[in-house]
């Protein structure tokens, strides 16, 4: 199978005062397209941190993010810009819908940005498939949370993305919208063969995923599922 993210010796820290913070440090892994796996670990771990890096939202401080063969390191935020627009999609814990426009507006926005026609029936379409079309002309702060983060996967799905990120699609939501938000998330890895890449603190779904990194104190210390674990472990057997 095709590479499609290639994370080698990544490390991100901050700068606070005279201090240096090191968020992460010494991460490699790769994914293969149409793999799905979740990046789990405890509250200040770096898991979000290395999430937006995997997906050109921020430049590492060391080390490569190689995303669809396109090496971010060196290009400029209108370049990396450019390659989310083509081949990423992004939920978002919060949401970041913009508040002026109505949910209709808010999925129109990408389509918008490449250029692309009848993005207001295709908008339609995708607020159809999650269940909103009859909500298209509501603000987001006339939505519940579940709504707005079903607004935001719509918004995702777009571009129609070779790669979707997703941080805590879940954690904000009730267990039953939560459960309709997972079934979409892995109906569009199963129907299109989007790569899903999610973090979260909920392992019933990280095990749904066919891989699992833990990350902790900014390091990889486990990679339930890596091709290259499963190939020694099958090896020893």
């Amino acid at each position: 199978m095709s590479t499609i993210l290639e994370i080698k010796n990544l490390a991100k820290t901050y700068k606070s005062g005279d201090r240096h913070l090191t968020v992460l440090e010494g991460i490699n892994f790769t994914l293969n397209a149409g793999d799905t796996c979740s990046i789990v670990g405890p509250s200040g771990s770096g898991k979000t941190t290395l999430l937006g890096l995997c997906a050109g939202l921020d430049r590492a401080s060391t080390g490569s993010v190689i995303l669809n063969g396109i090496k971010l390191d060196n290009l400029s935020e209108d370049e990396r810009a450019q390659v989310r627009n083509q081949y990423v999609g992004f939920v978002f814990q919060n949401f970041q819908l913009i508040p002026t426009l109505t949910a209709l507006e808010n999925v129109m926005v990408p389509l918008e940005l490449r250029g692309e026609r009848n993005v207001q029936k295709q908008a339609m379409e995708l607020l159809g498939r999650v269940g909103l079309a009859e909500r298209h002309d509501h603000y987001p702060t006339q939505l519940s949370g579940g709504e707005q983060q079903r607004v935001s996967l719509a918004r995702a799905f777009s571009n129609r993305p070779t790669i979707l990120f997703a941080d805590e699609p879940t954690g904000n939501l009730d267990e039953e919208t939560g459960e309709h938000v997972e079934q979409l998330l892995f109906d569009l890895n199963r129907e299109a063969g989007t790569t899903l890449v999610l973090v979260t603190h909920d392992l019933e779904l990280a095990e749904k995923t066919q891989r699992i990194i833990r990350i902790k104190g900014g390091h990889v210390v486990s990679d339930t599922g890596a091709p290259e674990i499963i190939a020694t472990r099958d090896a020893e057997q």
